[in-house]
């Protein structure tokens, strides 16, 4: 247990990949259940501690995930304690911002020097996780306002937030659709610069750091 802890403190960014993993492990078990959108909320907050933290080891500014993790908070809080769904598209929105400034921070600590650290290919990982869950809050806020705007059999139910994952999953990394599909303009928009972001990613961050990692060798 001490030598566990001992990598964690030494490699922060896998202990923001494994609870980004639970996360999606435990979202079908969880989101049947009756307290689904409480326990759902926590969890989130759980995370957007855990990655503020995390960018505080990073070249982006501690500061400015703060002021985005805070107000996403007070709104989930407020959906926890009373029956708020008009506050669902706007804390799914900050939480995209805020997912997409910490993948940032996390690039550029990935960047910043010419060769690949241990901690650096589990942030890679993490980084392609926090991509797939910002471009996840944007189906839901696709979904809160154009209701519909994915669609499966049958199709006028709500896509719950593991099935809208899975599509956001299967985008990024440009393996399929998956059973949910966007329908709406805006959604297969969304989708669409998803595609671009994984493609990118991939190309640009991964093939980096891949290449820093056998030069040595060479």
């Amino acid at each position: 247990m001490k030598r566990f802890l001992v990598r964690t403190r030494r490699h922060p960014s896998a202990i923001l990949l494994i609870v980004q993993i639970l996360g999606v492990l435990l979202g079908p078990f969880i989101e049947n259940t009756r307290y689904s959108h409480a326990i759902f909320n926590i969890f989130g907050i759980f995370v957007l501690i855990v990655t503020t933290n995390m960018v505080r080891r990073t070249p982006g500014w501690t500061g400015v995930s703060i002021l985005i993790a805070f107000p996403v908070i007070v709104l989930s809080i407020l959906q926890m304690t009373g029956d708020m769904p008009h506050l669902l598209p706007w804390s799914s929105g900050l939480e995209a911002i805020f997912y997409f400034y910490a993948a940032g921070s996390l690039i550029a600590y990935m960047m910043e020097d010419y060769r690949t650290t241990t901690d650096e290919l589990y942030a890679a990982a993490a980084t392609f996780t926090l991509f797939v869950w910002a471009f996840t809050h944007l189906f839901v806020l696709a979904q809160a306002l154009q209701p519909g705007a994915f669609s499966t059999d049958p199709a006028a139910v709500p896509k719950t937030w593991s099935e809208l994952n899975h599509l956001s999953f299967a985008l990024l990394s440009s393996t399929g659709m998956g059973n949910v599909v966007a329908v709406s303009a805006h959604a297969r928009a969304i989708a669409s610069v998803e595609m671009m972001t994984g493609l990118m990613y991939l190309a640009t961050v991964v093939a980096r750091l891949i290449g820093f990692t056998i030069q040595p060798r060479k």
